[in-house]
Order: structure tokens, then C-alpha cells, then sequence
């Protein structure tokens, strides 16, 4: 019993003299890799620093530029710890952490499948010129000023002042319309005179009325066409550009349009007729016709 129990005493005993012994042999190899990770540290510290306040001269928010920042940073801090395990002869390890790197990141990739598109989705966002804070666009059945993009959605600012927040994989997956993109829209006044109106005139005083409320610096000139023979009326449209970058600023220079319009054809007693239903009884009927017993009892 006493020689096991001195058997096992010295069986601990060599184990641990083995352990110092490949702590000494090995002491210079950890000082270099101590050495790789605290280098590794502070370029990590600048790399995130430069990133982002390079990031952050082209994507106007805070949280896309951080992301790209601290991606950057996780990055150099990764190589580092590569090294430092090469370092220390630990290549084994290093291939069993990079396997289990793979397979945690696809269980991850599958698990937030949602999120990561959305990030992404942000990040392309940011980088997209077509669309940016401040722009008046239209998706997804919403219409308003983009006041946000972030890592996950992208919020709008709608007429009413309230905030739609939509998902950054919505607005790639799908269409939108930038009203800010370009400085000009064109307008267009749908009308209808009355059958006895001349035409020509009707023609003339539109344009006169448009054109005395927007000067345009270019060419374009102010269309106008005749469109149908409607039951009450024969319609029309004008159309003409003016300077806008936002859907208010088309609805304002449309109704300044039809009010303007409508003050000339009242000037000139041009009529705007509305829809009309004429009754015609040819049968004339006589209420005190005996034949007809309900007429004659009413009487």
C-alpha cells in the first residue's frame, strides 16, 4: 500500500517537473506571442480609430461608420491571436479553433439570417449615393424625408410627421422613387371646358396662366392637349416643369396652377362644367287620365 501511494507521489511529482520544464523551454515562445497580442491591441486601438473617421467623411451615420470601425479592429486583433498561437507552436489549436470558428458561424449565419441581411443591407445602403439623408423618396406604399439609415432599418418622416420604419432589406429587395435626385419635376393640370367654350381661347389663357407663375431658364415650354370629348365636357391637360425636390413641393405648384387657371376662365366667363343628368319624359304623362285608375284614385 505505502509503495503505491510513493509510486503515485512520484508519478505527480514528474508530471509537474515535465509541466515547468516545458513552461521554461516555451517561456521565450509566450513572451513573443504576449509580445504579438499587445501589439496586436493597440494597432487594433488605431485601426478603429482611422476607419472610422474615414468611414465617416462618406457615410453621414454614426453607427455604420462604428461597425466598420470595430470590424476593422476585430480583424487585426484576429491575425494577431493567429500569430500568437503560431508563436507558441500551437498549430493544432489554431486548426481546431478556426473549425470550430466555421461551423459557429454558419449556426449563427442560420440562426440570424434576418438580422445579417438587414445589417448588410445597411451597409449598402450608406454607401449608395441614390439615396441619402435628406431625400424625399417613395417605397413600399410610403412616401417621406429620410432622417435615418442604421445597421437595421431605415426610417422616414412622412406629411404627417409620423416615422415609418422599414426594414434595410425591404428597400434593397425593392423599387423607390428619389424625388431629390433631380432638381425639377414636371406637373401636370387635367381640366375640362364646357362644349360651347371656344377653344383656342381656352388654350391661350392656360398657358398665359401658367407661364405667368414659373419662368423657366431653359427651353421647355409650356404642352397643352386637348385629351377627349367627355360626357359634360371637353378635358384637357397642361403640363410644364418647375423647380422641386420633394412630393410638397409638387402638390404646391400644382395647386397654385388650377388656382391661377381658374381665375382666368372666370374672368372670361369660360365654363367648368360639372356633371350634368338630363330627365327627358317624352311620353307625356296626364295625372288626371280616368284610364288610369291609380292616377284617378290619387286625384
Amino acid at each position: 500500500m505505502n509503495n503505491k501511494i510513493q509510486t503515485s507521489f512520484v508519478d505527480i511529482i514528474d508530471k509537474i517537473e515535465g509541466w515547468v520544464s516545458s513552461f521554461i523551454e516555451n517561456l521565450p515562445n509566450l513572451i513573443v506571442a504576449i509580445i504579438v497580442m499587445v501589439i496586436s491591441y493597440y494597432i487594433a486601438r488605431f485601426v478603429n480609430k482611422w476607419a472610422v473617421k474615414l468611414a465617416s467623411k462618406r457615410i453621414p451615420q454614426n453607427s455604420i461608420s462604428n461597425l466598420i470601425g470595430r470590424m476593422c479592429a476585430v480583424i487585426v486583433v484576429s491575425v494577431g491571436l493567429f500569430l500568437a498561437l503560431g508563436a507558441m507552436d500551437l498549430s493544432k489549436t489554431l486548426d481546431t479553433l478556426l473549425a470550430g470558428a466555421g461551423i459557429s458561424g454558419l449556426v449563427i449565419g442560420l440562426a440570424l439570417q434576418g438580422t445579417l441581411s438587414n445589417l448588410l443591407s445597411g451597409v449598402v445602403l450608406s454607401f449608395r449615393k441614390k439615396i441619402e439623408i435628406g431625400n424625399w423618396i417613395e417605397t413600399n406604399g410610403f412616401s417621406g424625408e429620410v432622417i435615418d439609415i442604421n445597421l437595421s432599418s431605415l426610417v422616414l418622416k412622412e406629411f404627417d410627421n409620423n416615422l415609418v420604419v422599414i426594414p434595410n432589406k425591404t428597400i434593397i429587395e425593392n423599387p423607390f422613387k428619389n424625388y431629390s435626385l433631380t432638381s425639377k419635376m414636371r406637373i401636370v393640370v387635367e381640366c375640362g371646358v364646357g362644349y360651347e367654350s371656344d377653344l383656342e381661347q381656352v388654350e391661350k389663357l392656360t398657358r398665359e396662366a401658367v407661364a405667368g407663375l414659373y419662368t423657366s431658364d431653359d427651353d421647355s415650354e409650356i404642352e397643352f392637349y386637348y385629351t377627349e370629348f367627355a360626357d359634360s365636357s371637353i378635358n384637357f391637360i397642361c403640363r410644364f416643369w418647375v423647380d422641386a425636390e420633394n412630393a410638397k413641393n409638387k402638390l404646391d405648384a400644382k395647386s397654385v396652377a388650377i388656382k391661377a387657371v381658374k381665375k382666368s376662365f372666370n374672368a372670361n366667363d369660360i365654363n367648368i362644367p360639372f356633371p350634368i343628368r338630363t330627365l327627358e319624359f317624352n311620353n307625356k304623362l296626364n295625372v288626371n287620365n280616368t284610364q288610369n285608375g291609380e292616377f284617378a284614385s290619387q286625384n
